[in-house]
Parts: structure tokens; C-alpha cells; sequence
């Protein structure tokens, strides 16, 4: 056996159907108790628990205990990006697994990735970010670029303050249904909190996509595409 991390158990966690819808269901960045998921699931609460046991134990689960109630979320955002970018493999070597509908599109359009915005517009954005140095790339690096600094402090992000997170300020999250990269870390966090704060979009109910009103979308663009 090579040296290096485990890819194979953490690929067996992941690929079980019931994990793998458990693990989707949460990609929200929401938690849910173990009825909730297994629902979410299709199966009885006990082979939930069992399942849920095993992401706990490899790490891509967090609990959180609340009363006589327990709710499971995604470990952290590194677990996110992973599920990302199986969902971007998955996508492009098809088949679909689910039914398409009318949510396909705005799922597509724009959506939630655990706490920052995924999608066609999210791409847009950063694309614009690079475009204009407010953020620069290097291979799989993003950081901020010299007009950065100033240009989200004046939309009320401040960059110094986001540093002093655990999680990287700027990193590339691989989009699925785009199959380029958004931006994801505490950046990409606080630009999807200005855009609820502001009431420019709304979560559509039970579901990851993010619906822009009419006004909220003139808003979004005017801010972050100049």
C-alpha cells in the first residue's frame, strides 16, 4: 500500500447511496436530527444511526445536541468542497440520478454551497473578481488583489477582520453544474451573508437554490460586477 491519506475510506463513506444522499441533504450547511435524514435517505432511523456512526467516525459529520435532540451537519467546509466537486465528476459522467424539474434551472443559476453562493452567477462573480485584480489566481490559489482590500470595505466586508478566521480567507471551490471554480472561505462566506442581510435573495424552500428578486439581482450585479 502507498503512503498518504486514505482516499479509499473516505470514497467508501461518500459512496454508499444513503450516505451520499444523507451528506447532500446537508450541503445547505444546515444540521438535521437522524429522523430528518433518514427520510432523506430512504431508510428506517435505525440503519440511519448506523450510517451516521460511520461519517462520524470518519470525520464528516459534526453533532450538536440541543435538548433531548441531536442535529448532524457537515463536518466543515473542506467536507463542502469535496461534495462539490464529486457532484461536478457526477454531472459531467452522468447518468442523472435524480428526476429533472423546474428547480434545475435555478439550482443552476444560483444556490447555497454550505455557507457561500454556488452557480452560474457565483462564477460570474469571481470571474469579474479576477477580471477587475480585486482578487488574483494562481493555479488553484486565490487571494486579494491590490484593489481588494478597499473595494470590500466599502460595501462593509472587511477583509482584516475575515483574516483572523481559521478558514482560508479566498479559496476555489469547484462549481458542479458549471464545472469552473466560486469562491468559497470566510470571503465567500461574507459575501453570501450581505446578500441575505440585504434581502436581495431568498432561500427557496427545502431546497439549496437561491432565488434573487428583481430589485436584489440589479443590487447583486451593481455591487459585485461594477
Amino acid at each position: 500500500m502507498r503512503n498518504g491519506p486514505d482516499i479509499a475510506r473516505i470514497a467508501n463513506l461518500v459512496g454508499d447511496p444513503a450516505r451520499a444522499n444523507m451528506l447532500t441533504a446537508l450541503m445547505d450547511g444546515g444540521a438535521l436530527t437522524a429522523s430528518e435524514l433518514a427520510l432523506e435517505a430512504g431508510v428506517t432511523v435505525q440503519t440511519a444511526s448506523s450510517h451516521l456512526s460511520k461519517l462520524m467516525e470518519g470525520g464528516l459529520l459534526s453533532l450538536a445536541a440541543q435538548g433531548r435532540h441531536r442535529y448532524y451537519g457537515l463536518a466543515n467546509a473542506q467536507v463542502a468542497s469535496m461534495l462539490e466537486s464529486i457532484m461536478g465528476v457526477a454531472e459531467a459522467a452522468g447518468p442523472q440520478r435524480v428526476r429533472p424539474g423546474p428547480r434545475d434551472a435555478t439550482m443552476r443559476e444560483a444556490r447555497i454551497c454550505y455557507d457561500h453562493l454556488a452557480g452560474d452567477q457565483a462564477v460570474a462573480m469571481l470571474d469579474g473578481f479576477l477580471a477587475r485584480n480585486i482578487l488574483t489566481r494562481d493555479g488553484d490559489r486565490i487571494a486579494m488583489g491590490e484593489v481588494g482590500p478597499s473595494f470590500f470595505r466599502a460595501i462593509g466586508i472587511e477583509p482584516d477582520t475575515l483574516k483572523k478566521s481559521r478558514r482560508p480567507l479566498c479559496r476555489a471551490c469547484l462549481d458542479w453544474s458549471v464545472r469552473r471554480s466560486h469562491l468559497a472561505g470566510s470571503l465567500g462566506a461574507a459575501i453570501f451573508d450581505k446578500i441575505v442581510a440585504e434581502r436581495w435573495a431568498r432561500r427557496e424552500a427545502n431546497s439549496r437554490a437561491v432565488v434573487f428578486s428583481p430589485t436584489g439581482r440589479r443590487a447583486f450585479e451593481k455591487t459585485f460586477f461594477g
